[in-house]
This record gives C-alpha cells, structure tokens and sequence, in this order.
C-alpha cells in the first residue's frame, strides 16, 4: 500500500474502527482526528494509531495535523441535527468536505478517500441527502487540484458495533408485545463492514480507481420489515411487528425528533421515499465478493442476547 500515514476524519466511529485496524494489520500509520479523546478508547491500543483531539471545522486545526500524512479518509456523517456548532448537515456533509480538499491542497496530500450515500442528489427527499451530495461534489472537485479523489454510496451497514442491527435490537427489548415500525415497505441492500473497508483498502492504493464513485450493497435486497422480523427471530423477541403507514410514518418522525437521542426524525423518513439499493455493483468491479446478513448478524446479535441473559442471571443470583 502506497500510503503510509493516513488521517482520519470520523475514525472513532463503527466503519472507522474496523477501518483502523485493517491498517494496522496492513502495517499502515494513522492519525484519527475526534472530538472526544476519551470515546476513542478501543483505538488508543493500536500501536500505529495516533489518536487527536480536535475541532476539524477549523482550518488551523486541519493544516496542524495534515502536514505529514501522505492520504485522507473522510468518514464523517450524521443521522439527524443536533444544535451545537458542527452538527448540522450542512456542517458535516456540505461544507467539511470543501474544507478538507483546501487544507489537502495546502499540505500537499494527493489521495483522498470520501465516504458519501446512496440516493445523493440535488434534488433528493431528505436534506441528508441533499447535503451528502453537496460534499461528494465538494470532493471530486479537488481533481482538478491533482488531488486523486474515490468515494463511496453504501447501503445501510452492518457488522460487531453497528446501529442498526443493534438498535433494533435494542428497541425490540424495550417493546412489550406489538413493535410499530414506520416505513416498513423501504428497501435496503445491507453491506457488510468488513466488504465496505476491503473496498477502501483495495482503492487506496490503486490509482485507476481515482474520480470514481463506487455503489456498495449487500447480495440481497430486503425490506424494512423483513429485517426488523429477521432480527427478532435471532434476538428470540417474539413480537407483532405492525407496520405503520405513510402518514403515521411521518407522524412517528415527528414525534421522535423530540425524543433525547433523536432515535427516528421527519428527514429520515424522507431519506426512505428513495430504495436504498444499489445501480452498479461497486464491489463486483473491485472484486469483493459480498457477505449476506445471514452468514454475519447471528454472529454478534446472538452473543449479544446470550451475554444480556448471562447478566440477568448474575443479577438475580447478587453476582458481580
């Protein structure tokens, strides 16, 4: 692998993680840059991970740390807005990104790596999406600088960590009996985590990949309600899973985006108008052959299950 010291944006985060460590198994140097030093534990073990905390959305900051690193990964991304200063979508997903090219051409760093979205467009639903295409556009302009740019249109991914196996998961304990789901009829191709960082890993280094834009999606294509049934069955979570039309869709939006932690909001359901399925087969022009749902989630939900029923016991035992 050509590059030797690659930064980071968004590292500490489920692709970042699993992204580090396949570098470091690679022999690679990489400088994660986060907010909160103390969320970054896991990465802080990796021999050859430099693990800073700073504010990116500053340009001083970005040329303080770039200065020797020979690529860029950018892998920041937000579900929904908070307040605060860089956490809205047009932050994170629009203006970051130009920010990043500019200290790029600045610091002399030729390879960058984005990690955009399915369904991005100008005129798309949701203003995550919308967003999302702006700082892919963003992006690919810093060709023009000599910059060698790839990105990435994942499905919904999963793997150990993620958030959306996990959440719901999560959300399927706390339901009683009968689980509402908004949008139950949305498509998904589900990529594996692991599929997702052989794809950065394969691009990295080969510069015929540069100024394309790769679609990655799992083998097979399900519905909202089929995985959230899927994912009961291997949590054992016997439960009527009613689907909610569009307008209660909508309404559960509404209310969510109220709730701490934002678990569902009104631009999320918009994000849904569009399948979440791939045009191209990204992976299959890299050679990747993909890993199904089937063959990965038993794997970490079941141990997940097997060590909540395990902390149970213990409880009602008065165990530590």
């Amino acid at each position: 692998m050509a590059a030797k010291r690659i930064a980071i944006l968004g590292g500490s985060g489920f692709v970042g993680r699993h992204l580090v460590a396949a570098l470091t198994r690679e022999g690679c140097a990489t400088r994660v840059f986060t907010r909160r030093r103390s969320r970054s534990r896991s990465l802080l073990v990796m021999p050859t991970c430099e693990v800073v905390e700073t504010d990116v959305h500053r340009a001083s900051n970005l040329d303080a740390h770039l200065a020797d690193c020979d690529a860029v990964v950018n892998l920041t991304g937000i579900l929904n807005e908070h307040a605060g200063a860089g956490e809205s979508f047009r932050d994170v997903h629009a203006e970051l990104p130009g920010k990043l090219v500019d200290a790029c051409r600045r610091n002399r760093v030729v390879r960058m790596l984005h990690m955009s979205a399915l369904g991005v467009g100008a005129d798309a639903p949701s203003e995550y999406l919308r967003t999302k295409f702006r700082g892919e556009q963003a992006a690919h302009a810093a060709q023009d600088a000599g910059i060698a740019v790839t990105s990435f249109r994942p499905s919904v991914i999963f793997g150990p960590g993620d958030s959306f196996f996990n959440r719901f998961a999560g959300l399927l304990a706390l339901s009683p009996f009968v689980f509402p789901l908004a949008c139950p009829e949305a498509r998904f191709a589900p990529v594996y985590v692991g599929d997702v960082v052989r794809a950065f890993l394969t691009t990295l280094g080969d510069d015929a990949t540069a100024d394309q834009r790769y679609e990655l999606c799992g083998p097979h294509i399900y519905t909202m309600r089929e995985l959230v049934t899927y994912t009961a069955r291997i949590t054992g979570r016997r439960r009527l899973i009613v689907g909610l039309g569009d307008r209660l869709s909508r309404l559960q939006g509404q209310v969510f985006e109220r709730v701490p932690g934002k678990p569902f909001s009104t631009d999320n359901y918009l994000s849904t108008k569009l399948d979440n399925v791939c045009s191209s087969d990204g992976l299959g022009q890299l050679a990747i052959a993909p890993r199904s749902v089937e063959s990965v989630v038993p794997g970490y939900l079941g141990r997940r299950e097997r060590n909540s029923s395990l902390g149970r016991l213990r409880a009602s035992a008065h165990r530590d």
